[in-house]
């Protein structure tokens, strides 16, 4: 599949019609209906872009008119003219069918790599930058298994979980497409220029922004809501309350797609956005059938988390009450003895406040008098308190597993992977980690994190 090709003057137009805030994708779609394609639109008197639009679109479309696009024209082109490169009008065949679905289809795209794989089937994997390694374990083994069953995976090229499933995808031999929030001709985070040139070899870059804009905090919702039009469903992997990852599954659920939300622990910070989609009606997911499933596309194979690195028994047990926490205190009678004193606390609260209701106040005896008094002024010696003493820190390489290991048990093997340690360093700072009390070992030789404080 191939973009229409645009004379200079087609692409001299619709820069001057992208370079006017005031016309909105939907204000812009609306006059395109009615005067046809860009030049023309341009070219319409006043007075017919008032009756239409109303006179603030009106003078819009003529200060677009009389734009000095200059370098920016003859960059784009030369950008454009570039093999793999396309400009992707508003009414070109060529458009992602997908995004005309939305209220504010952008005007015009710049695209990187294939066009067909924004004409196919696509599922969106999105998550925190700052992702755990359980995260990163997640995303890289749904976008392999998605992509393996015939998806496109779409992501946005950031840090963390964004990377991980681009890479997934690549590393099953399936298609992925980046939606970025800079220019089409930038990389953002730099250290991602090989991962974009590997995207846009194996799939698309795509971009609304023109050539040469930065980075910058308010195109990154912008970016989001591509991410959602384009998809048939968003999984978020991991997410804290406060997530760019949740606007863009709550933009999905607003278009009409599907939202899924891998659970984890209730101790972690990047679980809680996804235990709130969850609540608010995201779906459940513990196996990438559950996506495959949902959206009726048959899975390549029956494929189970405990396939997955790092063992998905957590992220199952996760639906139950906490499989860390309560292995943390080592068993299942740990957990009988916590809901049976929970029962107790509840009931201890309840009898002595009816039986209260119950007795006859009785006079106050000289002891309780006595004991009403104010306490005595503390000595000199003792009025000051005692501050308790700091803990240690850990050791660098105790630090290292901790932060290796996240808030999902994992196996020895994980471990030394992720930390890169030998066996000796490895064991010494699980020990000390054991002993400090920041970690438990669970049955059949998995390490838990156990919540502190």
């Amino acid at each position: 599949m191939r973009a229409r090709s645009m004379t200079r003057a087609e692409v001299s137009a619709w820069l001057a019609l992208t370079s006017v805030r005031a016309l909105t994708p939907p204000v812009l779609r609306t006059l395109l209906a009615a005067f046809g394609d860009a030049q023309s639109l341009l070219a319409q008197p006043l007075h017919a872009l008032v009756e239409t639009a109303g006179a603030q679109a009106a003078r819009a479309v003529a200060t677009a008119a009389s734009a000095a696009l200059g370098e920016r024209l003859q960059h784009t082109c030369a950008w454009a003219a570039l093999p793999g490169n396309a400009l992707v009008a508003l009414d070109d065949p060529a458009y992602p069918p997908a995004l005309l679905t939305m209220h504010d289809p952008p005007p015009l795209l710049y695209v990187s790599g294939q066009l067909e794989w924004l004409h196919a089937p696509s599922v969106a994997i999105v998550g925190s930058r700052g992702a755990t390694p359980q995260g990163i374990d997640d995303a890289s083994h749904f976008a392999r298994e998605l992509a393996a069953s015939g998806l496109v995976v779409v992501s946005g090229l950031a840090l963390g979980v964004d990377a991980a499933a681009h890479r997934g995808a690549l590393q099953a031999g399936g298609a992925t497409v980046a939606v970025v929030g800079t220019g089409a001709d930038l990389v953002y985070p730099a250290k991602h220029r090989e991962l974009a040139h590997a995207v846009a070899a194996r799939g698309a870059i795509v971009s609304e922004w023109p050539l040469g804009v930065p980075a910058k905090p308010a195109h990154f919702p912008q970016r989001n809501r591509l991410i959602a039009g384009m998809t048939r469903g968003v999984l978020v992997v991991e997410a804290a309350l406060r997530s760019g990852s949740l606007i863009t599954a709550r933009l999905a659920n607003e278009m009409g797609r599907d939202v899924f939300a891998i659970p984890g622990s209730i101790h972690a910070p990047l679980s809680r956005g996804c235990h709130q989609l969850i609540k608010d009606g995201a779906m459940l997911t513990e196996t990438p059938a559950d996506v495959l499933d949902a959206l009726g596309l048959p899975a390549r194979t029956s494929t189970q988390m405990t396939d997955m690195p790092g063992g998905a028994a957590p992220r199952r047990a996760a639906r139950c009450v906490h499989d860390a926490g309560s292995s943390a205190g080592a068993g299942a009678s740990a957990s009988a003895s916590a809901s049976a004193s929970a029962s107790a606390g509840a009931n201890a609260d309840v009898e002595p406040e009816a039986a209260a209701r119950r007795r006859k106040p009785m006079p106050p005896t000289k002891s309780a008098r006595a004991a009403r008094q104010p306490p005595a002024e503390p000595l000199p010696l003792f009025d000051e308190p005692r501050a308790a003493p700091s803990p240690a820190p850990l050791s660098p390489c105790a630090a290292r597993v901790l932060d290796a290991l996240g808030h999902a048990p994992a196996a020895l093997e994980i471990l030394a992977a992720r930390t890169e340690m030998n066996s000796a360093a490895l064991q010494g700072a699980l020990l000390e980690l054991e002993l400090r009390g920041h970690l438990a070992v669970l049955p059949g030789g998995r390490y838990a994190r156990l919540a502190r404080g």
